[in-house]
């Protein structure tokens, strides 16, 4: 087994147990202690663990930020194939808020429904919506971020709650216990707001995504109706959002599958 293999095998394995012995490692990479030890140090040195005595315990606390350009390019195909996908389960009329994420992004371009309402803080959703005629923008006001192509702040939380509307669209940098989490407060501030104005919840969120928690928190598990992934959740992921009463989509391989 090549080293790549045997650290994703011990990320994975964090990502379901929180914490692992050296014992472990050696038997699920089938490596002697020495091994096992000098493939711990390459993961502390990533920043992928926190090595502790006997073993690692798996990093809570994500410090990963990315501007526009950077998220716009990560796990492109993931990202396109769940916007294409969230598109076909938004009805005629519907009245929704999209947050500035990339991933929805992908779902403005795709939407073939008809007569909608949005309300988005993106500028760029704005842009790929302001094609169809047949879709209302309202477009929130407050302060523009360059570096995330979208409108923050006080001014922007208080428009969104002139609105109630059929559902709220979002994505998240990390789904965990603690609820969904981004790296930008002012994002997690506004997208909490959003929640609160919406029927339903619905969270595009590609497979990198989950057992991840950053700084700012958007909201509890509680307060999503629906996930659509690319991939099978693990075990423990997957319990996690049954417990919340969360519905899990996984897109499938085939678009003529939906």
């Amino acid at each position: 087994m090549l080293q790549d293999e045997r650290l994703d095998a011990i990320v994975q394995y964090l990502n379901e147990h929180d914490r692992i012995d050296i014992e472990t490692i050696c038997e699920i990479n089938n490596v002697s202690k020495d091994t096992a030890r000098r493939d711990l140090i390459q993961l502390e040195e990533k920043g992928k663990i926190i090595r502790i005595r006997g073993g690692a315990k798996r990093i809570l606390l994500s410090n990963e930020v990315y501007n526009y350009g950077e998220r716009m390019n990560m796990a492109l195909e993931a990202k396109s194939k769940i916007g294409k996908f969230a598109a076909s389960l938004i009805n005629n009329g519907d009245r929704l808020i999209l947050d500035a994420s990339t991933t929805v992004q992908f779902l403005a371009k795709y939407l073939t429904s008809r007569n909608h309402t949005v309300v988005t803080n993106s500028i760029n959703i704005a842009s790929v919506l302001s094609q169809r005629e047949d879709i209302k923008i309202n477009l929130l006001g407050g302060t523009l971020s360059h570096r995330h192509q979208a409108i923050y702040g006080s001014r922007a939380i208080r428009d969104v709650q002139d609105y109630k509307v059929n559902k709220c669209i979002i994505s998240t940098c990390g789904i965990s216990s603690e609820g969904l989490s981004t790296s930008i407060e002012e994002e997690g501030l506004l997208a909490n707001e959003m929640i609160k104005r919406s029927d339903q919840v619905i969270v595009l969120a590609d497979a990198t995504k989950f057992n991840k928690t950053f700084f700012q928190k958007m909201c509890d598990l509680d307060a999503v109706d629906i996930v659509i992934t690319d991939k099978e959740l693990s075990k423990n992921m997957q319990e996690m959002l049954n417990k919340h009463m969360i519905e899990v989509m996984v897109v499938p391989d085939h678009e003529g599958d939906y």
